[in-house]
């Protein structure tokens, strides 16, 4: 049997600035992308995932990205927008439906059936987990997911808490997987895990709360982290609150990010620092390109798309969405919303399709990414979709 995730049908204002650059399923919603969950739950393989906005997606470790939605059986289709706790499902040979407190989140295909769409009928099978309304979700997700996730580990062993460390609470919590850790680093476990993969570096002077989750290669240069999900090939300095980095993003200096989502190849410049509260203590909403999406959320910072870049000193105000792309510099105040590509917030300039390839060529190989042919195909596609091309 094979699995397939199910993308949103249409491009979503509720998951700017990712919808057309990368898949849903493959977003993290704690430590785990969406898909790995799902595969956890079903104990299946993605054999594709489904949707006209990530059509042609290409990193290299993700399963083949198409928008033709057909599924033949036997398969299961799973809807990129839930989140399984990772809890195994158990099917039955009369299931056809996967649901979460009555809304359908997969759908079960016969062997010799053919699925084309979502149909709300058949016998269910319940999921436990969590709906997603759009990438603010994903610091839901982290506030559900984090500390189970980040406890998990403990199976899998972890090196002796480094010398000359200082830890709060249980030591056993400090989860070091081959990490380098330098003298005088303050391990804070009183709330939850912290979980340090291979090659991670954390330097003297940081201050760790768990939970906390930092992936392989990623360099931690000081000041405070907690309850937030780092991703490969970080590089993180300033404080950081309740935020998930997708992966090779890059704050190497001072400034405040909370509950933010940070996509692939961010640069945040020195001193850029997110505001994730209102002055009000009301929710907060998103302004996209004329749209307003309600979040219900009290505290949310930024939503970064891949490629984005910071100049220095630029303050980010609550619940900004920069898209991918784009390259915040200007002056006066920073709008909530700027779109892909955008060059400079105060202006209608854009950046054009071979100066997006031209730097993110430079980039990648700085975190020894090679850029192939496949890859910048596949960067093309994502700026011709955010352009409007």
């Amino acid at each position: 049997m094979n699995l397939y995730l199910l993308e949103p049908a249409q491009p979503d204002p509720a998951w700017a600035p990712f919808t057309g650059v990368r898949p849903v399923a493959e977003l993290r919603a704690g430590v785990w992308k969406i898909r790995e969950r799902w595969e956890a739950a079903l104990d299946l393989e993605t054999a594709a995932i489904l949707g006209e906005h990530s059509a042609h997606f290409h990193e290299g470790l993700e399963p083949p990205c198409r928008g033709d939605r057909t599924v033949v059986g036997p398969a299961v289709v799973a809807a990129s927008w839930f989140a399984p706790t990772g809890a195994p499902v158990s099917l039955t040979p009369t299931t056809r439906r996967l649901a979460h407190q009555g809304q359908t989140v997969g759908w079960v295909v016969p062997e010799g059936a053919t699925w084309s769409g979502p149909e709300p009928v058949g016998e269910a099978v319940e999921v436990d987990g969590l709906i997603l309304r759009g990438t603010f979700d994903l610091i839901t997700a982290l506030e559900h997911y984090l500390a189970s996730d980040c406890l998990g580990f403990r199976a899998g062993g972890a090196n002796p808490v480094p010398d000359a460390a200082i830890v709060l609470g249980d030591p056993s919590l400090v989860l070091c997987r081959g990490a380098l850790v330098e003298p005088g680093v303050v391990f804070d476990t009183r709330n939850g895990a912290i979980v340090l993969e291979t090659g991670v570096e954390v330097r003297h002077g940081t201050r760790l709360d768990g939970p906390l989750y930092v992936g392989e290669k990623s360099r931690i240069i000081g000041d405070a982290l907690k309850g937030s999900v780092l991703g490969p090939r970080c590089s993180v300095k300033g404080e950081l609150s309740s935020s998930v980095f997708l992966g090779y993003a890059n704050k190497a200096h001072d400034g405040f990010v909370g509950h933010s989502v940070i996509g692939h190849w961010v640069n945040l410049g020195a001193g850029t620092t997110t505001s994730n509260l209102k002055n009000t203590y009301g929710e907060v909403a998103l302004s996209f390109n004329g749209k307003r999406v309600a979040t219900g959320r009290q505290f949310l910072g930024s939503l970064i798309g891949d490629h984005a870049k910071t100049a220095i000193g630029m303050l980010l105000p609550t619940g900004t969405i920069v898209g991918a792309g784009a390259s915040v510099f200007g002056g006066g105040q920073v709008p909530r919303y700027i779109p892909p590509m955008a060059w400079g917030f105060d202006s209608s300039e854009r950046m054009n399709e071979e100066g997006f390839l031209a730097v993110a060529a430079r980039v990648m190989p700085r975190r020894e990414v090679q850029f192939t042919a496949e890859r910048r195909a596949a960067l093309s596609a994502t700026w011709r979709r955010v352009s409007g091309q």
